[in-house]
């Protein structure tokens, strides 16, 4: 039976929880292997409530958040979550971590991949990460890029709700239901303890997909996650 796999790309450690833990945890229990690749800690951009913690460094500010991620993706049921360390603000985007990057992908050939938006006004990390992720999708398919290895084929890409999406010209196409796991992905939430005025945020968007999932479909769905489609979908119904 062939291993069915996920991948995120998550430009900062905590992003993965707030934007796609429903989707993690759904897939997790549909027996998907989920690989989340957390590319910067969010030490100096989203860490705030630790620097305000006297005598604070940033080996602990770096180590707080991994932890923080870790028990998230424990709750969540990721089956591996990496940690790069390429700094924040800006994310360094490195050629050595590019090839990192696409030796993944031909690694655990995933089914889909989730990233960021394609514009944040507020956060510029994301939308290179987003445009970086994709183009090492690009290099997984090349021919030319080591020979003999199986190349990637072509996973649907999702990308994840920004914080302020009116802003960023981004607009759902797929609404998730997570109803079922949402227990899990509060919980999630809740292990991010360095960001906790997000927790109720990413609560009341969860509540307003789940809303819109249910007015865009005939069924009861309360808490929901919102996608951009990057890719056209390829079907064998409309129905």
């Amino acid at each position: 039976m062939t291993t069915k796999t996920a991948l995120v790309v998550s430009a900062h450690s905590a992003d993965f929880v707030w934007r796609c833990g429903g989707a993690i945890a759904l897939h997790a229990e549909k027996g998907y292997q989920v690989t989340v690749i957390c590319l910067s800690y969010g030490e100096r951009g989203e860490s705030a409530k630790l620097w305000r913690q006297p005598g604070m460094t940033m080996d602990r500010v770096k180590t707080s958040r991994e932890a923080e991620a870790k028990k998230a993706a424990a709750l969540l049921g990721v089956h591996d979550i990496q940690f790069w360390d390429l700094g924040d603000y800006p994310i360094n985007l490195t050629e050595a971590a590019f090839f990192r990057l696409v030796d993944v992908y031909r690694a655990i050939h995933p089914a889909f991949m989730l990233t960021h938006s394609k514009e944040d006004l507020y956060n510029h990390d994301h939308p290179t990460v987003s445009a970086w992720a994709q183009n090492a999708r690009i290099t997984a398919q090349a021919h030319g890029h080591n020979p003999g290895q199986k190349v990637l084929g072509a996973p649907p890409v999702f990308l994840f709700e920004p914080h302020q999406p009116e802003q960023c010209n981004w607009k759902p196409d797929v609404l998730l239901d997570i109803g079922s796991v949402w227990a899990k992905k509060r919980a999630a939430i809740e292990a991010m303890e360095g960001q906790e005025h997000l927790w109720e945020y990413y609560t009341r968007v969860a509540q307003q997909r789940g809303a819109q999932a249910a007015r865009n479909s005939d069924k009861k769905i309360t808490w929901g996650e919102g996608y951009q489609s990057v890719f056209p979908h390829v079907v064998e119904s409309l129905a």
